[in-house]
């Protein structure tokens, strides 16, 4: 068996000072939460001009480095493959006799639940009838309104959500296991990179490297709760009547990080895990209605010609030289490769946690293509009754899409028992906002307590406050551009990670190389004796 343990003097939170009760590495914890406090008080101070600011910073990205995330999704995912197939895939996480913590259908829950849940949801219907309808530009600037328009609205949509993203926290999840719970370092995001810098992941080049994570996270995660709070005021105008405004949106917020924060103090078993068993099963049942109250055909029919579809467009979406559909390739494509990489340290850092027992190539053959069925399965449903609706002139969908947060219920109008289903929607996203809050509130604090898994509450606390400040004052300075600010804040934090997911792939490829290498050896070694 390889060496067990880097050769390091370091030991978890060594760096950490106690304040109020708090145990708090230095100066991680410091720098961010001085610059998440700085962020909220210039948006209340200055919305307008936080917003232009961020608007300008977005529009900047995208046409300056476009081609980097492309590219950079296209290399994880060939990476993810390279090491599915190699000898390094029996490398398990934790040791050769590590067992797995969870159940194989809770493992799948939790990383399902903390990964796409909220955005599952509100894209759902919405994102094939986008670019169906060209609200946003149309998937390779084909004609709108056309039987090849409907074919790539559900294979651009299963693209955005199927094995790219998922690579990508494959590979951060990957790194963030193997060199915890084989390697005996910390469960923070710098402990990645001890391959390639040794012990100077703990002195400033590991500062920032946790820094850039925290702040992706954040903006990532705030991105997510946003669009959730839009959808959830969206559903109660409605079911309810209820005004779907600013200061709706922002007490939906308030009250789910209340919630939130009621499960992080109950911790990954007692809160987490919970939840996200009854998110699986609530998503199946939502799932299931709309399957069978649908055009079912139809649908039965999509799950196979979408994957074919999806396999066939995937090359030509992944391409990002010489496109004539830029306005659509930069508002959907790069936004969302952006988004993914931003919540890429939460999410990889939350599946690395519960991961511990598995091989690596079980890993990766479950973070990246287990997602993939259910997206395939989801959006074929959803997406192909929207289009159905809208094809044939039933309901308010035929109109094309005036506000993105209510194409869901729109759809959900025409199908039986509209009320119930409707309340139904509300209740699950509001669920998947409290697993995607508290989920992120346990990362953020592992990361800014130097890789100490059980911090005092009150840093969880903190964390999920931040979050819901964050998301709120997204939706405050946005004001009437609210979902482009959003997007704004996703875009504008993974642009550095993209960097850090790069340099990981090398540092991953540098480790997992030198173990398998030395279990070649003890094997030989092993045999001979025999």
């Amino acid at each position: 068996m390889p060496k067990r343990f880097y050769k390091t003097d370091y030991e978890t939170g060594q760096d950490n000072i106690s304040l109020m009760g708090l145990d708090v590495h230095n100066p991680v914890f410091f720098i961010a939460a001085v610059a998440v406090i700085g962020f909220i008080s210039a948006t209340l101070i200055v919305p307008e001009q936080a917003s232009a600011i961020l608007l300008a910073t977005r529009d900047w990205v995208l046409s300056t480095f476009d081609w980097l995330f492309v590219s950079s999704v296209n290399l994880v995912f060939l990476f993810c493959l390279v090491v599915i197939v190699s000898p390094m895939g029996r490398l398990r996480i934790g040791g050769r006799d590590a067992k797995p913590e969870f159940s194989t259908l809770s493992w799948f829950a939790m990383l399902f639940s903390a990964g796409i849940g909220i955005g599952l949801m509100f894209w759902g219907a919405a994102e094939p009838l986008a670019y169906y309808t060209n609200w946003f530009g149309t998937p390779l600037g084909v004609e709108p309104l056309t039987e090849e328009a409907r074919d790539l609205s559900l294979s651009a949509t299963i693209f955005h959500w199927g094995i790219n993203a998922w690579s990508i926290y494959a590979v951060i999840g990957l790194a963030l296991a193997y060199f915890t719970f084989s390697k005996g370092l910390p469960l923070t995001v710098r402990s990645a990179f001890y391959p390639l810098l040794g012990d100077r992941i703990w002195g400033w080049p590991g500062h920032i490297i946790d820094l850039l994570a925290v702040v992706a996270t954040l903006f990532g995660l705030a991105t997510s709760l946003g669009l959730g709070a839009q959808q959830v005021a969206s559903g109660l105008d409605f079911l309810l009547g209820i005004d779907a405004g600013l200061s709706v949106q922002i007490i939906i917020i308030a009250f789910i990080t209340s919630i939130a924060i009621i499960s992080v103090v109950r911790g990954l078993d007692g809160g987490v895990k919970v939840l996200s068993n009854i998110n699986m099963v609530m998503a199946a049942l939502f799932l299931l209605f709309v399957f069978i109250a649908g055009p079912t055909l139809l649908i039965t029919t999509g799950f196979l010609d979408n994957t074919l579809n999806y396999i066939r467009d995937s090359v030509p979406l992944s391409n990002w030289i010489g496109r004539e559909d830029t306005e659509w390739f930069h508002g959907w494509t790069v936004f969302y490769w952006a988004w993914w990489i931003s919540w890429s340290p939460f999410v990889g850092m939350f599946i690395a946690r519960i991961s511990k027992g598995r091989s690596v190539r079980e890993f990766l053959l479950a973070v990246i293509f287990v997602p993939l069925i259910v997206t395939v399965l989801w959006f074929s449903t959803f997406g192909e009754t929207a289009l159905y609706q809208a094809q044939e002139g039933i309901g308010a969908l035929p109109d094309g899409i005036d506000d993105v947060s209510l194409v869901l219920f729109h759809m959900l109008e025409n199908l039986p028992r509209p009320q119930i289903a409707s309340g139904m929607a509300v209740v699950l996203i509001l669920v998947f906002f409290v697993t995607s809050s508290d989920s992120g509130s346990l990362v953020i604090d592992s990361i800014t307590a130097g890789g100490k898994l059980h911090a005092p509450v009150p840093q969880r606390i903190f964390w999920a406050v931040m979050e819901g400040l964050v998301a709120a004052m997204l939706l405050y300075g946005g004001g009437a551009q609210a979902l482009q600010a959003l997007q704004a804040g996703a875009i504008s934090a993974g642009l550095p990670f993209t960097i850090i997911l790069l340099v990981c792939c090398v540092s991953l490829w540098k480790g997992l190389r030198e173990d398998r290498k030395a279990l070649a050896r003890q094997l030989r070694e092993e045999k001979a004796e025999g």
